[in-house]
């Protein structure tokens, strides 16, 4: 039984008799910050006064004698002004602990009313290899559907590929004009992402050659108001001068931001100048992007040339892209790219014109919104189509064909304003019942507070991201263990790197950015995968010292016995992993579980500091305290496991 939900829900029906609706109050039930008030604490009383008119303490009174927690609360006391602390009984506890041993599960039940998610991430483009960028969605995804499915829910994954829009004319141009045949022959997806960067590079230098006038003009623009601003003298009133040395504060950041996008626009322009060969090529192409553009419409519109490229391409990205997911231990249930909904796009926007919900703008076809100064175009001037109609298609057949009660997008925070129209847009097409939700995420910063790139300024690739976590880790299991076979070394390195990478992430609120950084993400010491995993190998050590037999334990659980003090508080967070999951999924945040883990492995650290196992008072109290044992390592492996990270017996 989850400890806390029981709780929530005798409280529930009290609270009911006070207000129409109790959920703001339930969310005031949560474990205690310290033991010596109990296990949990109810401080629901203290807003219900002002509501009221009577004083919390009072209140309080009222609901510890309406509340029956008698069979599994030990004590039920009103403290301060108002709070009510709850102590779980000892015996109930151990009860739990003993179904817990017993259970695969952890004696974690099951949802009532499971539901049917589609989880949409990773989703790549598969034209270039994959980055960086990309580390964060697929781990936070995979450990939300995990989570999901663990729970009881169906949860479906789908990496929606990026395998069908300009990326795709972009290559196909770099192989008609570019091609290195024997690169080709000999590694061809190597000489395909060479293709990609080689035109992209041609298209941006073309575009910064034309932006670079406008930007240079807005910046002096924008350095002679702050001079002006500057200028004038403060007024005297300290309300206007705040207000003036802010408008200087937030112009000369907008300055400075103006000035970085020159900076990088300069550098587009000077890669290429500075580059003979580059130079004759953008002067032989300049009109590359509207080329590419072309060559794009050709595949979609079925040429035979484009499409035969297209489909011997493919499998070549693909296969890359899989080496990356195999290196993660990802895997998906689907993986239904963007050329997979192109013949029903025609149908979307057939369908909302019929329904009457698009109007004609320049040429393009759009949906109106309220609360939105622009429109959603879901088809442009010249016929195309737009991810905004992708997007409404994939909507449409996770509903029907999946009967999906939920679509979670595992998308970077930069695409808010895309999801919040087109979850608009599918409401009012009549797909509304289902939850549709932005699961967004910030992004990994490097040590100068920038998005994480390389030395040369490209985005760090994620095969290079890997060998690196791999590499490092390989370095600290050789000094810890010099004995070991160096096979052993590499099977460990490699646990350790990809988990330290995945928890790096994980560990950190997905809302916002992280600093990356290889040594504290391998570190020994803090919140990391690692800690977490020698946590695990303690544990495991402990059981072949005592040459315990965890089978024996399992089937045949003895009595609990808690002679210490922080014997119990272990006792107490290990039966709350299933509040760790259920915090998970209320706003699909996976650090809940990376501080569950950690809070846990620091009581055991206590535990194993404070109470022999092996030298135990009696045989009895041995026993309990290896039974303690296997249910830390077990949840501490069930938990990593939900986060795709492995644990290890030796370390």
């Amino acid at each position: 039984m989850n400890a806390l939900s029981e709780i929530k829900s005798r409280f529930s029906s009290v609270l009911s008799e006070f207000v129409d609706d109790p959920t703001e109050l339930l969310n005031m039930i949560r474990p205690a910050g310290d033991p010596k008030f109990g296990d949990y604490q109810a401080n629901c009383a203290m807003p219900m006064g002002k509501r009221l008119g009577k004083s919390p303490r009072e209140i309080a009174a009222e609901l510890v004698n309406r509340v029956s927690l008698d069979d599994f609360c030990e004590t039920v006391e009103i403290a301060g002004p108002g709070f009510i602390n709850l102590t779980l009984k000892d015996d109930w506890i151990k009860q739990i602990l003993t179904a817990a041993l017993l259970d695969d599960r952890l004696a974690i039940a099951k949802v009532a009313n499971p539901k049917t998610f589609v989880v949409d991430y990773s989703s790549p483009n598969v034209a270039k290899p994959m980055h960086v960028g990309h580390i964060r969605s697929t781990v936070i995804g995979d450990a939300i559907s995990n989570v999901l499915r663990f729970v009881g829910h169906d949860a479906i994954s789908d990496n929606h590929l990026g395998d069908w829009g300009t990326q795709f004319g972009m290559i196909i141009y770099g192989y008609k004009h570019f091609l290195d045949r024997e690169a080709y022959r000999t590694a061809p997806v190597t000489e395909l992402g060479r293709l990609y960067k080689h035109v992209r590079k041609l298209i941006d230098y073309h575009a910064a050659v034309a932006q670079l006038p406008e930007a240079e003009a807005k910046l002096a623009e924008l350095k002679t108001t702050l001079a002006e601003l500057v200028s004038r003298e403060p007024s005297g009133d300290k309300k206007e001068d705040k207000q003036h040395n802010k408008q200087i504060k937030l112009l000369s950041d907008k300055i400075a931001e103006h000035a970085e996008r020159i900076e990088s626009l300069m550098d587009k322009v000077n890669e290429v100048k500075n580059t003979p060969d580059l130079k004759s090529q953008s002067e032989r192409h300049s009109g590359i992007n509207q080329a590419v553009l072309l060559e794009t419409a050709a595949l979609h519109e079925g040429d035979e040339t484009n499409k035969k490229l297209w489909e011997e391409f493919l499998p070549y990205c693909r296969q890359d892209i899989q080496k990356m997911y195999e290196r993660l231990g990802i895997k998906f249930d689907y993986e239904l790219g963007e050329s997979f909904y192109h013949e029903e796009l025609a149908n979307v926007v057939s369908d909302l014109e019929a329904k009457g919900f698009t109007k004609e703008s320049d040429g393009a076809i759009c949906v109106f919104l309220d609360h939105h100064d622009a429109p959603m175009i879901i088809q442009k001037r010249d016929g195309a189509y737009l991810y905004a109609t992708t997007d409404l298609a994939t909507i449409k057949y996770r509903i029907d064909h999946f009967n999906a009660d939920a679509c979670l997008y595992v998308v970077d925070h930069r695409q808010s304003e895309h999801f919040e129209k087109l979850f608009d847009v599918a409401k009012l097409w009549g797909y509304g019942d289902a939850e549709l939700t932005h699961v967004a995420f910030g992004t990994v910063m490097g040590p100068d507070g920038k998005p994480y790139k390389t030395r040369s300024g490209d985005t760090v690739g994620l095969a290079g991201l890997l060998d690196e976590a791999e590499s490092r880790a390989l370095e600290i299991t050789r000094n810890q263990n010099p004995d070991l076979p160096d096979q052993r070394h590499k099977e460990i390195a490699t646990v350790i790197g990809i988990g330290g990478l995945k928890y790096a992430d994980l560990s950190h609120n997905r809302g916002s950015d992280y600093e990356f950084n290889y040594d504290k993400m391998l570190a020994l010491r803090g919140n990391t995968a690692t800690y977490l995993q020698y946590s695990y190998a303690r544990v495991q050590g402990i059981l072949r010292k005592t040459e315990a037999d965890v089978e024996a334990i399992r089937a045949n659980p003895s009595a609990f016995e808690f002679e210490l003090d922080i014997e119990r508080q272990l006792a107490v967070k290990l039966i709350r992993f299933g509040e760790a999951l259920d915090e998970v999924l209320v706003e699909y945040k996976p650090n809940f579980l990376c501080n569950y883990l950690f809070e846990l492995s620091q009581l055991f650290a206590q535990f194993f500091d404070q109470c022999s196992v092996k030298d135990a008072g009696s045989e009895s109290l041995k026993t309990s305290r290896l039974q303690l044992c296997v249910l830390t390592a077990r949840t501490i492996k069930t938990g990593l496991g939900l986060l795709g990270i492995g644990v290890l017996d030796q370390m």
